[in-house]
């Protein structure tokens, strides 16, 4: 019988697996994407200093202003605007953290958008 028995403490368990392996520097930061049922986050995290050096979500002024919904479509426009902040703070190459959601659907729309737009994984 399995301990973990909600999605959620799945998801954390995957999640706590990915990140003993991945770690961002200042040179190559982590790419750390998180979805929700309704909203899409992004950051870009320097896990030595232990900051975070660029940032946008569904809730952004960019975002809206598109009129985009969080769907996949929605995650590709994402994942563009992130890697444009990225380049905007000198990012050019990260760590990819899915932080234990499967790659697949609006994961895999912003990390395919992002590579498209410059970042390198």
């Amino acid at each position: 019988m399995a301990i973990y028995k909600t999605k959620q403490q799945k998801r954390l368990r995957r999640h706590l697996r990915l990140r003993k392996k991945v770690a961002g520097t200042a040179a190559c930061p982590r790419f750390c994407v998180s979805v929700t049922a309704n909203n899409i986050y992004c950051q870009f995290i320097d896990d030595e200093q232990g900051v975070t050096l660029a940032t946008t979500s569904t809730l952004d002024k960019s975002f809206k202003d598109q009129n985009a919904k969080a769907d996949t479509e929605g995650a590709a426009l994402l994942g563009k605007i992130a890697a444009e902040k990225a380049k905007a703070v000198k990012i050019s190459e990260v760590v990819f953290d899915r932080s234990g959601f499967a790659y697949h659907g609006r994961v895999k729309a912003i990390a395919e958008a992002a590579r498209k737009n410059g970042l390198k994984f």
